[in-house]
């Protein structure tokens, strides 16, 4: 089987190959943090709610085993507490997909 090619006439100049289509280059951003001002702010408030949560967790408990202290039912330990860590996980999920500004 022969391929049929077409070769330009004698005397006249071959069409220009195609180039081939590049994209332009993208710009790179070197140097730059990932997140900004803001974001940073925001991971530092999460965290002061995470801590503030645990912080009040702690206590109620009592220095003999043999006594049983009912402190550790409290609104601060059982409610309080884990709503503040719940809300400082979700200011820090916030404040990682939040986009910063340029």
């Amino acid at each position: 089987m022969e391929k049929n090619i077409k070769k330009a006439a004698p005397g006249k100049p071959s069409a220009p190959a195609a180039k081939p289509h590049t994209a332009p280059p993208i710009p790179v951003k070197t140097g730059e943090f990932a997140f900004g001002k803001e974001n940073f702010r925001l991971l530092f408030i999460g965290l002061a709610f995470i801590v503030l949560g645990f912080i009040l967790m702690i206590g109620g408990g009592s220095n003999d085993p043999k006594v049983f202290n009912p402190a550790i039912f409290n609104f601060q330990h059982i409610t309080l507490a884990p709503i503040l860590v719940l809300i400082g996980y979700v200011i820090e999920i916030f404040a990682i997909m939040k986009k910063p500004k340029d």
